[in-house]
């Protein structure tokens, strides 16, 4: 009975302790993303911000636009002349890196990198 108890416990070690292969270590996880706003989740989300105050301020502005030259019968020169003739209170700051550009021939206001 001696013997039956010394292979269990040799299976059982053997078993546990893998015959003596050497085993490789699990793939790592991917780092976790840092607090960086140029990437991972917060990059993201200020992204995200930038694209939609972009959207806002060029759908605001080229409405602005498409009022004036009903009212007025033609496109304004610039941007300045939505303010000066009151269609608009102020124009807009552009998102960081980026700059407001009108065409005033289609009376349409993109923006664009600087």
């Amino acid at each position: 009975m001696n013997i039956f108890r010394g292979l269990i416990f040799l299976a059982g070690a053997l078993a546990l302790g893998g015959c003596g292969k050497e085993q490789t270590p699990p793939a790592s996880s991917p780092p976790a993303q840092s607090a960086n706003p140029s990437g991972g989740y917060l990059g993201a989300l200020a992204k995200g911000e930038q694209s939609a105050v972009k959207n806002v301020d060029t759908a605001s502005l080229n409405q602005a636009v498409q009022l004036f030259n009903a009212q007025e019968g033609r496109f304004p020169t610039d941007l300045n002349e939505l303010v000066t003739k009151q269609y608009l209170s102020k124009l807009p700051n552009a998102p960081v890196g980026m700059k407001l550009n009108y065409d005033a021939t289609q009376g349409k206001v993109t923006v664009v990198p600087q």
